[in-house]
């Protein structure tokens, strides 16, 4: 049983200290926000995220896992700190990292004996090194530690079969005993571990998002094309991905990426090649691909509901920024209702998860609490998020409540054949 101190309880520290406690070490999680600590003792989720609740609980009766604001109370006996805080993007499109200073300045001031930090939080190039100069300018007095990385990569929705079944694990640092210490840590997940150094290790984690985030612009610029040669962009990518050099997974044409990790992921490696005098071509290509979508998906509504906007009242079906979360951030969503609002449509939405979060974020768009009150009376309505329950609706109920059979379906989850046969104005991606 190892002992761990894991700093943030966001999406991925959460995640990080359930499941190191579910394998069966003794964690310490810890955030300076203390409504936020206060609840999960209360045994209350800040996030959604499915089998966490069950996670987390279930540790915590074990004994496995504790939560504190206190660096004093979360570093005593820990032979790791895990430093899993935001880094949002700032102004320029670089990564804020006040919250890696913050935490990286706590745990030298608070740490009592040798330790092992490991930055899990997405973090530029470099960072490494610099997190060891806060820490040895911050100790009170000298002890040892040395700084590994070891990016997460956890999809929300699906992130602790993604922690417990890893495809790799990604370990970087200038201290061999370190990586091979927390090498060990990650043993019981039987996944490959590669390590390599500081820099290549942050390196991977952002060239792997920013590769992923290219495949769906891809895909989108794609359906485009296929929408104008009388191609169907699902079966495009059906074929495409059976080649294995390709691959299917994030070929899916829709309303393009969002959520914590690509959007600030991309801009920020965009920000780091233009520091070093480079010109990132595909990568501002990949987010100005992304962010097209969101205007094109309400110009689409506004010529299917007869040319404007003005007067019009537009559903939504889906808030977050996929399935399986709560989470608002960079949701196609917030484009597409400000954009609709702004042309003069009321907007409508309901989401099975992520109205109260959306509400702040959202105060001009009526929240319905399920989605056959939403269409009641609308000219519209759009399909944002694939959340399964839509995929189940009563379509004839919902032609009835329209006040006009109009349906864009931004992720493509109705055959276009039975939705005109059902009478249905109705425009997919691509297809």
């Amino acid at each position: 049983m190892k002992q761990i101190c894991v700093v943030g309880v966001g999406y991925v520290g959460l995640v990080t200290a359930a499941c190191f406690a579910d394998l069966g070490n003794r964690v310490t999680a810890l955030d300076v926000n203390e409504e936020r600590v206060a609840n999960l003792k209360k045994g209350i989720m800040p996030i959604y995220e499915p089998g966490l609740d069950e996670l987390v609980k279930r540790n915590v009766k074990a004994g496995r896992i504790t939560f504190t604001t206190s660096y004093a109370d979360a570093l005593k006996g820990a032979e790791y700190a895990f430093i899993a805080v935001g880094t949002p993007s700032g102004s320029d499109g670089s990564a804020d990292l006040q919250y890696v200073a913050a935490a990286a300045t706590s745990i030298a001031k608070n740490m009592t004996a040798p330790l092992v930090l490991i930055n899990k939080s997405t973090v530029p190039i470099g960072t490494g090194d610099w997190v060891a100069d806060i820490v040895k300018g911050a100790q009170p007095k000298p002890i040892d530690f040395a700084v590994v990385s070891c990016p997460e990569f956890l999809r929300e929705g699906s992130a602790i079969g993604d922690f417990m079944s890893p495809h790799r694990t990604v370990i970087g640092s200038l201290d061999r005993d370190a990586a091979n210490k927390v090498a060990q840590l990650h043993l019981p997940l039987r996944a490959p571990i590669v390590i390599t150094d500081l820099r290549t290790a942050e390196m991977i984690k952002y060239a792997s998002n920013a590769f992923l985030a290219t495949k769906i612009s891809f895909i989108n610029e794609l359906a485009d094309l296929c929408e104008r040669v009388g191609a169907d962009v699902k079966e495009v990518a059906a074929g495409m991905g059976y080649d294995a050099r390709i691959g299917r997974h994030f070929l899916d044409a829709g309303l393009g990426w969002g959520g914590s990790c690509f959007p600030k992921d991309v801009e920020a490696l965009a920000f780091m090649a233009k520091e070093k005098g480079l010109e990132p071509k595909i990568l501002n290509s990949v987010m100005g691909v992304n962010y097209d979508r969101r205007k094109e998906a309400v110009k689409a509504v506004e010529l299917m509901v007869g040319g404007s906007l003005k007067g019009k009242t537009i559903g939504l079906l889906g808030l977050a920024f996929k399935p399986n979360t709560d989470d608002m951030r960079d949701a196609p969503s917030i484009d597409i209702s400000e954009e609709l609002i702004e042309a003069g449509a009321k907007v409508r939405a309901y989401d099975p998860v992520a109205m109260h979060v959306a509400r702040p974020i959202l105060p001009a768009v009526e929240m319905f609490d399920e989605p056959y009150k939403l269409a009641d009376g609308c000219d519209a309505l759009m399909v944002v998020t694939e959340w399964n329950e839509f995929k189940q609706l009563d379509l004839d109920k919902v032609k009835g409540l329209l006040k006009s059979p109009v349906i864009y379906d931004g992720r493509n989850i109705y055959e276009p054949g039975r939705m005109k046969e059902m009478g249905f104005t109705y425009r997919a991606i691509g297809r």
